[in-house]
């Protein structure tokens, strides 16, 4: 089997469930970073600034040692042009994909996906749509010209995500009990914002901490800077797989 085909992934196992954000401008730091996690993280997340400079090489790499991979392009355009950019990516190093949940997107996004699995059933990515990013607060939201609440805009993307057929979507830990009591246990809920307690911010706003976020209902956690800018990273990561754990027993 092509190591470029989509793998079966193991959420029952808590590393499988922790999606390590590579967002470096450096690409060998990147995938030094990578490397170094291997047995501890299952899947790695590869951002715009890592895309935008040959994301796709780091990619093909790091699916070559055993990870699964998370393309976190946030496909938002024509109906066409998401159609073919997810068509040609589902070819590719792939195991999660991020579009904007408007319908149109979502609808092209799985006729792509379907085209490249005519070709091979195995070219199969999760299709995840991203509800309100984790930075946007309801200020935030009211000045793009929204009149919802960042909850109420969450739950009329969820519902069209469900109508669309996708495998899930991305949302803050905030929102994932209620997304969790509105969709199918197999529906997947990924939620950025994690951040272990005494952690910093940043520029997120809807913040949860691992345990908090898999009791709501989350299946994957995307960590970035609590693990790549940490000292030891090997340690932090470990850290949030042991919380994982905790919370699934729990």
């Amino acid at each position: 089997m092509s190591s470029h085909l989509s793998v079966s992934l193991d959420t029952a196992n808590p590393k499988d469930r922790l999606m390590v954000a590579l967002d470096y401008e450096n690409l060998s730091e990147a995938r030094v970073l990578a490397l170094k996690l291997k047995g501890v993280a299952g899947i790695m997340k590869i951002g715009l600034t890592a895309l935008a400079q040959g994301g796709i090489e780091l990619a093909v790499a790091l699916k070559a040692e055993g990870f699964s991979i998370f393309q976190d392009w946030k496909l938002h355009d024509i109906g066409a042009q998401v159609e073919g950019a997810t068509y040609q990516l589902s070819k590719g190093p792939l195991d999660f994909l991020t579009l904007h949940a408007t319908p149109q997107v979502m609808r092209a996004a799985i006729d792509g996906r379907s085209r490249a699995r005519n070709k091979n059933p195995n070219h199969n990515p999760k299709l995840l749509g991203v509800t309100v990013l984790t930075s946007l607060s309801d200020e935030d939201l009211k000045a793009m010209g929204h009149n919802e609440a960042a909850l109420d805009l969450v739950k009329r993307r969820v519902d069209q995500a469900l109508v669309a057929g996708i495998d899930g979507v991305v949302a803050s830990s905030l929102e994932a009990s209620t997304i969790r009591a509105m969709t199918p246990k197999e529906f997947l809920i990924i939620t950025p914002g994690i951040r272990p307690r005494g952690a910093a911010n940043n520029d997120q706003v809807r913040l949860s901490t691992p345990e908090s976020a898999i009791k709501a209902g989350a299946t994957h956690l995307v960590v970035g800077r609590p693990i790549t800018k940490d000292t030891n990273p090997v340690n932090a990561a470990q850290l949030i797989v042991d919380e994982i754990e905790q919370a699934l027993k729990s």
